[in-house]
């Protein structure tokens, strides 16, 4: 079983695209840009930190770029595509889900309605590492936004909330029994209730999407199922935006290997993590032109 995989906006770099800058797939950052009306060149190529974290332009550079690199590598008998987060738009246009276009103005609109809305509810996210599920849960229980944003592997979970109450959860991480705390840098509060001030530019765009059939399932990371092209996915997509990222058991829920992971973006978190939890798989990231030539030379 061949599996997609696309990551979200937390893997992108400073630079990344510039490795595709003489590429025949790199026109895609042209045609992004033309339908997206933002210079997306110049955030993969030219943005600094700063710029690229904003979550507005860090959701259109990391789909550019997966998209990008899903061209070049032009994967055939793929039987399932998982996104992460923001991955999941990639991985619908991967599928055949959404066009290229429809998903472009989605990730656009997207990402501009959540910039606002962490303005609007300032807060951040963290990494816990290590900790026992029912007690986090019980540390997160005396607070009142912190939520999991993302499961993502056994031992590996993301709070996102209130920045004065990640800070307190930091502090106290050794009192509240937790090994570690790792701040995260991004723009805002994911996949919590700080975001539902984004819910209704989402959800007026996803009702002007059109949903294809598709070639290929997509895991959808709100209940962790495969799901079919259509409709549907306007309410999964919604629901993600405040909702946890369910990844580890997206995983967990695959059925008996070997499988082969294929990381299609910027990075390699999600084959890293999914090495924690299949040791039958074999696990390749794709982001470069480089990266292309390797697998091409030497697929599974």
């Amino acid at each position: 079983m061949r599996i997609a995989l696309f990551p979200g906006q937390g893997a992108i770099k400073p630079g990344m695209g510039l490795a595709w800058k003489d590429h025949p797939s790199g026109q895609l950052f042209d045609q992004i840009g033309e339908i997206s009306g933002i210079n997306v060149r110049h955030l993969v190529e030219m943005a600094d930190g700063p710029e690229l974290v904003r979550t507005d332009n860090a959701q259109l550079a990391t789909f550019a770029i997966s998209m990008v690199v899903a061209d070049a590598i032009a994967l055939s008998d793929v039987d399932l595509a998982i996104g992460h987060s923001l991955g999941e738009y990639s991985a619908l246009t991967f599928a055949g889900i959404l066009d290229l276009e429809s998903a472009t103005r989605l990730v656009l609109q997207r990402g501009q309605a959540m910039e606002r809305a962490s303005r609007q509810n300032p807060g951040s996210m963290v990494a816990v590492l290590g900790a026992d599920p029912e007690v986090l849960q019980g540390v997160l229980e005396k607070f009142t936004t912190l939520v999991i944003a993302n499961q993502n592997a056994p031992g590996q979970s993301v709070i996102a909330g209130s920045s004065e109450e990640l800070n307190a959860l930091r502090l106290g991480a050794k009192e509240f029994g937790l090994r570690k705390v790792l701040p995260l840098d991004v723009g805002g509060a994911f996949h919590s209730p700080l975001m539902a001030p984004a819910q209704d530019v989402l959800e007026e765009a996803l009702n002007d999407t059109i949903f294809l059939d598709g070639h290929i399932p997509v895991v959808a990371n709100i209940n962790a199922t495969s799901q079919e092209g259509g409709e549907l996915w306007r309410v999964l997509l919604l629901a993600q935006l405040t909702g946890a990222v369910r990844y580890q058991e997206s995983i967990e829920r695959l059925p008996e290997g070997p499988h082969e992971f294929v990381e299609l973006g910027p990075g390699s978190v999600l084959i890293g993590l999914v090495k924690r939890m299949r040791a039958d798989a074999t696990l390749t990231a794709i982001s470069t032109p480089q990266d292309v030539l390797d697998y091409r030379g030497n697929p599974t």
